[in-house]
């Protein structure tokens, strides 16, 4: 059974591993990250995870509670990451696209980890202080609270799936991705005018967009819209 996770002072270990580091939760995550790069998720485990660090594997259970947990971590740090540096600048609509953008960059830098925690939950520190700067732009912009939930919610989870889908691209292995980013050239544009109109008639297009990720059109046309109705619900309420 694992050890209950108890506080940071109490569990950090005072004598160096075999590889001369002193465990820490920021260590322990950054090097399962590494891994999940190096290796892909099957490549993750407590056993080879306590190798790399040079600590008996069970000495991992006094910082997590287990691979789950852990996982959970590894999601808040590349929110983390995401939100280092970013500033607001009074322009919330601006702001909101900036952190989006940040978000899908985060996890496409590490998209096997990306697939694992797009769609979690960690309720950890980083991902509470997003939430939280993104409500407090759509509030501070005059948002009700329910649209301005309604609007976060559709921001998240979109900037969300949008990680999602374009990680698991860049991690599928190097010649599944080619056949897959080739088939634009290689089938859909070499259908016929005749049996299929529409797909012939953008067909060049087609090839030139669709190897790109949309997230950056459905941001901006989310935030259109937002706008809108912001300013739309702000002239009824003036009437």
């Amino acid at each position: 059974m694992p050890k209950p996770v108890v506080s940071e002072s109490a569990r950090r270990r005072r004598r160096p591993t075999k590889n001369g580091v002193v465990l820490s939760e920021d260590l322990i995550v950054r090097t399962a990250l590494r891994m999940l790069r190096e290796h892909g998720s099957a490549g993750l485990s407590v056993r080879r995870l306590g190798i790399a660090l040079g600590a008996d594997p069970s000495t991992l259970y006094r910082y997590f509670a287990g691979i789950d947990d852990l996982t959970l971590a590894i999601g808040d740090l590349l929110i983390g990451r995401a939100m280092d540096g970013w500033h607001t600048t009074g322009d919330w609509c601006a702001d909101l696209r900036e952190l989006g953008l940040r978000i899908h960059a985060a996890y496409l830098e590490h998209p096997q980890a990306a697939v694992l925690t797009a769609s979690r939950i960690s309720g950890k520190s980083h991902e509470i202080a997003a939430d939280e700067a993104i409500l407090g732009l759509l509030r501070g912009a005059g948002f009700p609270d329910r649209e301005a939930v309604r609007v976060y919610h559709a921001f998240i989870d979109m900037t969300l799936a949008f990680a999602a889908l374009d990680a698991a691209s860049l991690a599928l292995p190097e010649r599944a991705r080619r056949a897959d980013e080739e088939m634009w050239q290689a089938t859909y544009a070499r259908l016929s005018p005749a049996t299929h109109p529409s797909i012939a008639a953008v067909a060049p297009l087609l090839v030139a967009d669709m190897n790109d990720s949309a997230y950056p059109t459905a941001l901006d046309m989310l935030l259109t819209s937002a706008a809108r109705d912001r300013e739309r619900n702000g002239s009824a309420r003036g009437a």
